[in-house]
């Protein structure tokens, strides 16, 4: 049972986990925006997100968060290794890991010093990822 009732804690995490990063990546494009220029609709924002240069660094956060969203999708539950992984991996990116995507960090840290949102929602992602046992 004690089995059972850790992986289900283990979803929890996971998705508590997830959409702190949806929040985190919101407001990172939110502030690449405001550098970025007047975007137009919400369409054109939407195809400059995805597909603009200036918003390419992106991609490797939500990629991440896609495989989450594909995993909790998935009828079994989440083990320990699995958040272990999606820990690691998103460590890599917004630190603290020592080997990271150093050209993605450049760029997150940057963004890091430039809102409280931000901050915020960083303070927000490091919580739940410390709530992973390690």
């Amino acid at each position: 049972m004690a089995s059972a009732d850790n992986e289900l804690a283990n979803n929890a995490k996971l998705t508590a986990l997830a959409r702190a990063l949806r929040d985190l990546h919101k407001q990172l494009i939110h502030v690449e925006t405001q550098y970025f220029g007047a975007v137009g609709s919400a369409l054109e924002h939407l195809q400059l997100v995805a597909n603009h240069p200036h918003f390419a660094w992106l991609q490797k956060l939500s990629g991440l968060m896609a495989q989450m969203d594909e995993r909790l999708d998935e009828p079994e539950a989440v083990t320990l290794a699995e958040a272990r992984t999606f820990r690691k991996a998103i460590e890599a990116l917004i630190g603290p890991s020592e080997t990271g995507d150093m050209e993605f960090r450049t760029k997150y840290n940057t963004l890091l010093h430039d809102g409280t949102d931000i901050v915020m929602a960083h303070g927000a992602v490091r919580k739940l990822l410390a709530a992973i046992d390690g």
